[in-house]
């Protein structure tokens, strides 16, 4: 080295202070991103696992510091392709390149400034194919559980904190409002499906079993966490042993999905994953309007469609933009993980038409695509056949194919009311009928005459001045005998009286527990067994299992084809057949299956005499020629039906229904 002069030490000092100076700057924007980031963690992964085989996953990471992290995982072969983290650094998408081809457990590193955090993240072996997933059809009779108010299972996760005993002075407080958390149960289904069984059910359709941390949202719509069940149902586990009882009884389970919304106390709310996640905000959005004919009007402005499709659903809860890639993506892995988790058979589909028609062309797809036998039925409330048709599987007219399997059959529900409550003729029900051909498949369509929004058909009938146990019992003669699958509310089967919303969401007589220090509505009187029901109870649900059966031994019932062979103000009369079979798969016999129904005065509301009804139907050019009738094999009240020649004579005095099969 040679001789350090004056100059030379001069320029080493001019460098030694460039480089503190340096590092200097450095060491102040390492704490700048130090502080910004604040201490690094990773505290929650959406999904919670996932499975080999499977799409590739977004990855949705709650933590701490995550806006400058850089993230890597333990195999090399699952690239993350994209990295998306808030401003705040709660969040950060990652969109991975693929699943893995064989299950594992990878490790998910996080790293910035010098700290780094590990999270352990499993990718499972999928369910065989045979394990669920199995869909519902026409030959199903579905049968609607709002799980908080059907049968407490588990006495220890009650009261407002599922955390209180049944008996609890908590618990019983609870129970007492009419929107509390009344202690119902997935153990409490598992535990009556012998009565289901008994009643004919084969398929169990849920409502949500998201968590719902507010004080009122017992009814699951509210969700908090769309990844875990809530506490007061119960746990996971739970969940997939009600789904294996129903499957080792040949019955199936649907879940309820709700990718329109979520609840107002949902953490995005205040901490959103992207500035997109929502359609505005708590403090700026749009009301909720419904104006769904706007939604098919190809001539409509945008204006008019907006307030459906972006608006906050009654005002208060937060609409999801199903626009944004990744909020769309989050919504389809979620359905695909309750199912894949569950073993669930189908799913129903909350507030369908409020959901762009490209998002449901992509998740129903999907969904089609990973469990081709899961089928799916959207709620569309709307009285308009050609409103509801819009949005079914296979229709393009309003727009790209929703690939939904089915829509209720909300016009169905609405004509029994007008026919039931306001009087209008029978025939109304045959005009719906006449709507069919707007569906690609109406023999999948799910009639019902009430459900958890509705006011109890009974109550409503009764409202108007009439026969509510003759209208219901004609009512269910109707949804059971009629083409499509069945949809029964629980408690419709016993007559369960109930206004709107709450009284129309009662706890079921027998699911929670008893005793006269409570002095709880429904205390005391088991419903789940013939000796604790009243007549009215035992009736209603004797009729009920009897036309199940009957349906559940009739293919020309379960999947045929259904003729109009008359109707008029009082009299409904149709021809169910399986030759010419409306469903696939519906064997192709010439079992032919004749129902007649007639409205007596009372169940009209008129105080009239009642006076014999005739009605003469002619045969010629119909299923029914060359058919003998034998005697009437599902009955009430006293009616006749004989055929002469070409012509059916009909005859039946007050509320009565014929069924019996044609030979």
């Amino acid at each position: 080295m040679g001789k350090l002069t004056w100059g030379r030490w001069q320029g080493v000092q001019v460098w030694a202070g460039v480089l503190r100076i340096a590092l200097a700057t450095l060491a102040v924007h390492a704490l700048a991103a130090a502080a910004q980031s604040g201490s690094l963690a990773i505290d929650k992964i959406d999904p919670p696992n996932w499975w080999a085989k499977m799409p590739r996953p977004m990855l949705l990471v709650h933590g701490e510091g995550l806006r400058s992290a850089t993230f890597s995982i333990s195999d090399r072969n699952l690239r993350i392709e994209k990295v998306a983290p808030s401003a705040n650094g709660h969040w950060a998408q990652l969109w991975l390149s693929s699943s893995p081809a064989e299950p594992e457990r990878v490790t998910l590193r996080a790293a910035v400034g010098g700290q780094s955090v590990e999270s352990r993240y499993t990718f499972a072996a999928p369910r065989p194919s045979t394990d669920g997933f199995q869909g519902f059809s026409s030959r199903d009779v579905m049968y609607l559980i709002m799980t908080d108010r059907f049968a407490d299972g588990d006495l220890e996760n009650d009261g407002p904190d599922a955390h209180s005993d049944a008996g609890s002075p908590a618990a019983l407080a609870e129970r007492a409002k009419p929107r509390g958390w009344h202690g119902g149960d997935l153990k409490g289904i598992e535990d009556h499906l012998d009565y289901l069984q008994q009643l004919g059910v084969t398929t169990v359709w849920i409502t949500p079993v998201y968590q719902n941390q507010e004080s009122d949202s017992y009814h699951g719509y509210g969700a908090t966490d769309m990844y875990g069940v809530d506490p007061h149902y119960g746990t996971l586990g739970d969940l997939r042993a009600l789904a294996l009882a129903l499957h080792q009884r040949g019955m199936k389970l649907v879940l309820d999905t709700v990718p329109n919304h979520v609840g107002p106390l949902n953490p995005w709310v205040k901490d959103e994953p992207a500035p997109d996640w929502f359609h505005g905000t708590k403090a700026h959005h749009l009301d909720g309007q419904t104006n769904f004919q706007a939604l098919i009007n190809p001539h409509a402005p945008e204006r008019d469609r907006v307030g459906t499709l972006e608006g906050w659903f009654a005002g208060a809860l937060p609409d999801m933009n199903t626009e944004s890639p990744a909020v769309a993506q989050y919504l389809r892995q979620n359905a695909v993980w309750w199912v894949e988790q569950s073993g669930a058979d189908g799913l129903r589909i909350d507030t369908f038409p409020y959901v762009d028609r490209e998002f449901w062309h992509a998740f129903n797809g999907e969904l089609k695509q990973l469990f081709p036998r899961l089928t799916q039925v959207g709620e569309i409330f709307n009285s308009d056949p050609v409103i509801t048709s819009s949005f079914a599987g296979g229709v393009t007219r309003a727009g790209v194919d929703t690939e939904l399997y089915t829509p209720f059959d909300f016009p169905t529900y609405f004509a029994l009311r007008d026919v039931f409550t306001k009087g209008a003729p029978m025939s109304r029900l045959a005009d719906v009928l006449g709507e069919d051909s707007l569906y690609p498949h109406p023999q999948r369509l799910v009639p019902f005459i009430g459900n958890h929004d509705t006011e109890r058909f009974a109550t409503a009938v009764h409202g108007s001045g009439g026969d509510s146990e003759g209208a219901l019992q004609l009512a269910l003669a109707y949804v059971l005998t009629s083409r499509g699958m069945p949809q029964i509310y629980s408690g419709d089967e016993i007559a369960m009286q109930g206004g709107g919303d709450p009284e129309n969401r009662k706890d079921f007589p027998g699911g929670f527990p008893s005793g006269s220090s409570s002095g709880l509505p429904g205390d005391g009187r088991d419903a789940f067994v013939a000796t604790g029901r009243t007549a009215l109870q035992q009736k209603t649900f004797t009729w009920v299992a009897a036309l199940d059966a009957f349906r559940h031994a009739h293919d020309a019932l379960a999947c045929g084809a259904e003729q109009v062979l008359a109707s008029n103000q009082d009299w409904m009369v149709y021809l169910r057949q399986a030759g010419p079979s409306a469903e696939p798969g519906c064997a192709s016999t010439e079992q032919r299956v004749l129902v007649a129904l007639h409205r007596g005065a009372e169940s009209a509301g008129s105080s009239a005499a009642v006076q014999p009804s005739k009605l003469d139907v002619d045969l010629n050019l119909t299923g029914m020629q060359g058919c003998r009738l034998g005697k009437a094999e599902i009955r009430l009240g006293e009616p006749s039906a004989a055929i002469e020649g070409a012509a059916l004579h009909l005859q039946a005095s007050g509320d009565a229904v014929w069924i019996g099969s044609c030979q």
